[in-house]
């Protein structure tokens, strides 16, 4: 059966193998294999907002809390760390603390050596809500490479890894 993002990914390698096809720089694996992660990338993003669609909880705060809860430091972290872990700005994150604030998910406490140093703590409440969207994040992965034995998942595992060791050299 077909999809639309497989005929889409497809008919756009098969259109630049016809518009390229005397160009050899132009691979029609490479453009393939590009397209498909692209496509199996934007499924996966789609899938986790629409988890969060229907909740007061979003994604930002899930991420937030996800940063803290995997710090070096687990449970523990500066506004500044958390920051600078989701790749947000301390503006954006001050907002996003103050939601999970307001919502029992996190404490602000000052560091008692240096009281202008703020740590963030997960609540009981937060660990919870972070374990519950983490498990279900981890079974939407699960689908979303359910076509694959686990044999084929180490190969593909094994491929991947070989492609990022390489973009470092």
């Amino acid at each position: 059966m077909s999809t639309p993002d497989r005929d889409a990914a497809d008919h756009h390698v098969a259109r630049w193998a016809d518009y390229l096809r005397d160009d050899p720089a132009f691979s029609p694996e490479v453009e393939a294999a590009v397209i498909r992660m692209g496509h199996i990338l934007r499924r996966m993003r789609r899938d986790d907002v629409a988890a969060f669609a229907d909740s007061e909880f979003t994604i930002e705060d899930y991420k937030t809390l996800h940063a803290l809860m995997v710090q070096p430091y687990p449970n523990e972290a500066t506004p500044g760390q958390l920051a600078e872990a989701t790749a947000v700005t301390r503006a954006a994150m001050t907002s996003r603390l103050d939601r999970l604030a307001s919502a029992g998910l996190i404490t602000r406490e000052s560091e008692p050596n240096d009281r202008r140093r703020v740590l963030i703590r997960p609540t009981a409440a937060g660990r919870t809500v972070w374990q519950r969207h983490l498990t279900e994040g981890l079974e939407r992965e699960n689908r979303l490479l359910s076509a694959l034995t686990e044999k084929e998942l180490v190969q593909l595992n094994a491929l991947l890894r070989k492609v990022m060791l390489s973009l470092d050299e």
